[in-house]
């Protein structure tokens, strides 16, 4: 991905309003990213740790920014293990997070949203490329090669990313 300034990422959310865009606070290590290694840039406000946000590279070249909402109580299973369905990295139960994007225009307003369980960090890119480790015992061993899971991870970020848009 290649690197965006504090203000492409204002202007680039589609399902907020500006003024929600002017006050999320961007990722504490926003300075460091690894731009590189990032197929999209995803964090958790530090400010508001109910809400989460990614910016993806859009079609046409510019970012592409979605707000996420958190539910506040997460429900609880016997679970031990999750996937993310991003990247498909497992985690422990508590590594994957139910995300709820508020879709984009007149629908969004009404309150419809769209759901996925994704690493509750949302460091997918840093997951499929090993820079970061999951923490659960036993990681599932897969026969794609680094290129392929970088393009599923991006056809799966692509394909929620088209159902919060598609309505606007």
């Amino acid at each position: 991905m290649e690197p965006l300034t504090e203000k492409q990422i204002r202007t680039s959310f589609v399902n907020c309003t500006k003024g929600e865009a002017a006050r999320l606070r961007l990722p504490l290590d926003f300075a460091e990213l690894p731009w590189e290694d990032l197929d999209f840039l995803g964090w958790v406000d530090p400010g508001a740790p109910l809400r989460a946000h990614m910016v993806v590279p859009g079609e046409d070249g510019r970012p592409l920014g979605v707000t996420l909402r958190v539910p506040a109580v997460q429900r609880t299973s016997a679970v031990k293990s999750s996937v993310c369905r991003i990247c498909m990295t497992g985690h422990a139960s508590s590594g994957v997070t139910l995300f709820a994007a508020p879709l984009a225009g007149p629908k969004g307003r009404e309150g419809n949203t769209v759901g996925l369980y994704v690493c509750a960090d949302l460091a997918c890119s840093l997951y499929v490329r090993g820079r970061r480790e999951p923490k659960l015992r036993g990681r599932y061993e897969e026969t794609l090669t680094l290129d392929e899971k970088i393009a599923r991870t991006v056809e799966n970020l692509t394909a929620f990313v088209g159902k919060v848009t598609a309505s606007a």
